[in-house]
């Protein structure tokens, strides 16, 4: 997918997220007040946290696709992953209000009766917000954009949380304490989403080492072009979101001249870089050294 294409997916699913999160809040938040229910409220909330977190998305889809300069030489496709981990924060506050606000209506002993608008609600949010997440994850991994993917596991996030509530409409009514117990569970599910969006991105931010698939492939493509093992080693990766720069190793024999070890070093750079649109910066070794 071209970057112009990209740039304009992801601006039609985030525009999209923020408006239908926005509407689904509003109705929540409603119903949350109607019934008083903590668990509707902070689902509510949770809800409209998407939509902050889809303008997030937004803003760090745009900066990652600013070309490269002279102060970031490697483009700013990092900017998405900024975006990821402000979103995860945000979950983690989010989640940390409503423990709270559910520990407190547990020790005040609050029930609450639920009527027909939350059943009618939570399905609704139910099935827009798994229609959202898949949308998301869908296109975010189609073109590898972690803001995207994090931003799907969000709605998905929102959609569990509000099939646990739609579980508890059902039997609330046969205990006091569900309500505040609905909440906590929400919170949990918060955190747990949370700390899968921080684990990738900041896995991602601080490096990791090249996927064994990509290093098998890029050693057979120059087993193919120059018949021969160049013993390719000391493998290095680094991802600024749409680009990656690879740097490693290989072995020639000593009595190659200059020229041909760059020939050689050249060519196989050219065709990592067809197959993989990476860039490749390759070092060698000499064999008698």
């Amino acid at each position: 997918m071209s970057q112009k294409k990209l740039y304009t997916t992801g601006l039609i699913i985030s525009w999209l997220s923020i408006v239908l999160n926005i509407a689904l809040f509003a109705i929540k938040f409603w119903v949350g007040i109607l019934y008083n229910s903590v668990a509707l409220i902070a689902d509510a909330w949770h809800t409209l946290t998407d939509s902050i977190s889809s303008f997030a998305v937004l803003i760090g889809i745009k900066v990652s696709m600013k070309p490269a300069d002279e102060d970031h030489p490697f483009g700013h496709g990092r900017a998405e992953l900024i975006a990821t981990i402000f979103v995860g924060i945000l979950l983690a506050i989010v989640g940390a209000n409503f423990t709270y606000e559910s520990i407190l209506k547990l020790s005040s002993h609050e029930s609450v009766e639920y009527g027909k608008y939350a059943i009618i609600v939570t399905v609704v949010s139910i099935v827009v917000k798994e229609m959202m997440a898949q949308y998301s994850i869908y296109f975010g991994n189609k073109t590898s954009s972690t803001s995207l993917v994090a931003d799907g596991w969000h709605h998905r996030s929102d959609a569990i949380s509000s099939v646990v509530i739609l579980v508890g409409i059902f039997i609330g009514k046969y205990f006091w304490w569900m309500d505040g117990i609905l909440g906590l569970i929400v919170s949990f599910l918060i955190f747990y989403t949370t700390y899968k969006i921080l684990k990738e991105a900041l896995s991602l931010f601080l490096g990791e080492r090249i996927d064994d698939e990509l290093k098998e492939s890029i050693q057979k493509i120059g087993f193919d072009t120059f018949m021969r093992d160049l013993d390719p080693h000391h493998f290095l990766i680094h991802k600024y979101g749409h680009h990656s720069e690879l740097t490693f190793h290989i072995s020639l024999s000593g009595n190659m001249s200059l020229a041909e070890a760059h020939r050689m070093a050249t060519q196989y750079e050219n065709k990592i870089k067809e197959k993989f649109n990476i860039g490749v910066t390759i070092h060698i070794d000499s064999l008698d050294y």
